[in-house]
């Protein structure tokens, strides 16, 4: 099947996921308008995000899944090849080289690398499925997994990678993977998380950079490390100082985070931050149950899928929302550390939302050949 009869294959408008849509355009714009009042500057381009981000997710939405997942070896080699460049060229700002400038904009593997694991996981692991629970092909897979998060984390990203293992060992489970086996890495993993984080806190260890280790003891100890600290307590302030309407966009509150310069690069990792202050408690409610009904909604077409390989690609997708949500709403919030992770179609960043789109535009088409019985 050639790529034109691909395009050309009659789907029913009547099995479009609109709901999907409209949630996914709901919280882009009201990315949009935060991005906009805390750093107008970034407005515009995020504009451009949302209608790149719509056309990638109309062409992909018509493209069969299964011819996708035809190239899952092809996209693989791409996210890994994407992650190499990043570390031979990349572009290094704030101490981390996760760019890759070229001119026109800078592009950010890691986002795309993302999408591309959770389609070759799909299309590799009902294509083995026989022999999952083999030991050499389970080593096979993990090996698959731990590649990119490697060089994810050498970039340094370690919060990216956390989430990237994260999906991939939750697809890994939703496969099929056995009980046992589950079992076996939760018997050890847990203990070496416990021993790991031990020696994480044990001064003179070496585990993590510099730079993360202060993260870390920041969140811990805000009061022996203010300069740590700073930014993450100034969130949590602006999030509470907002109450349950919020100050409003585009306010001139000298006091306000964004005003007053109390959080460096607001349209970025602590756009929730501004969100909470400006529409208050509704308005982070309405983030949170637009981002809530995203993973939902995809979990419901990945249920109703024809068959496994698209359900692992919408669970997929879902679960990559989800857990980037939480991650980022509870760093914002002072429940984790500083991490450095974006809130999806929320934060500012043209890679990361043009991504986000391709990979729902995927779990669109999942949809339109969704089971009907």
């Amino acid at each position: 099947m050639d790529f034109l009869t691909v395009i050309r294959r009659k789907y029913r408008i009547n099995d479009y996921f609109f709901p999907l849509v409209m949630c996914l355009i709901a919280i882009t714009v009201v990315g949009i308008l935060v991005i906009g009042s805390a750093n107008e500057s970034y407005r515009n381009k995020q504009i451009l995000g949302l209608v790149l981000g719509l056309i990638v997710m109309a062409f992909v939405s018509l493209v069969d899944y299964e011819y996708i997942l035809k190239y899952y070896w092809v996209l693989y080699g791409i996210l890994i090849l994407g992650l190499l460049l990043v570390l031979v060229f990349g572009y290094t700002t704030g101490g981390a080289t996760r760019w890759i400038d070229l001119k026109v904009i800078r592009f950010q593997p890691s986002e795309l690398a993302k999408i591309f694991m959770i389609i070759f996981l799909a299309g590799y692991l009902t294509s083995h499925k026989e022999n999952m629970n083999k030991p050499k092909e389970v080593l096979k897979i993990l090996a698959f997994m731990f590649l990119p998060v490697l060089l994810i984390q050498k970039e340094p990203d370690l919060s990216t990678s956390i989430v990237f293992l994260l999906v991939c060992m939750f697809i890994f489970f939703l496969a099929g993977v056995s009980a046992k086996l589950v079992g076996g890495v939760l018997a050890v993993g847990i203990p070496a998380v416990i021993i790991g984080w031990h020696m994480i806190l044990t001064k003179g260890e070496e585990i993590l950079s510099s730079y993360q280790y202060m993260r870390i003891m920041a969140w811990l100890h805000p009061e022996d490390y203010p300069n740590g600290a700073y930014q993450q307590q100034n969130s949590i302030t602006a999030v509470g100082s907002g109450m349950l309407l919020g100050k409003g966009l585009y306010n001139t509150d000298v006091d306000s985070a964004k005003n007053g310069n109390f959080i460096s690069e607001p349209q970025t990792d602590f756009i929730f931050a501004v969100t909470g202050e400006e529409l208050g408690f509704v308005g982070g409610c309405l983030v949170i149950g637009l981002l809530l009904l995203i993973c939902l909604l995809c979990i419901y077409i990945g249920f109703k899928a024809k068959d496994e390989k698209g359900a692992l690609i919408a669970y997929g997708m879902g679960l990559l929302i989800g857990i980037q949500s939480f991650v980022n709403i509870c760093v914002v919030t002072g429940l984790l550390p500083n991490t450095g992770l974006p809130l999806p179609f929320v934060s500012y960043g043209l890679t990361s939302l043009v991504t986000l789109f391709f990979g729902m535009g995927v779990v669109l088409n999942v949809g339109l050949q969704r089971d009907r019985h």
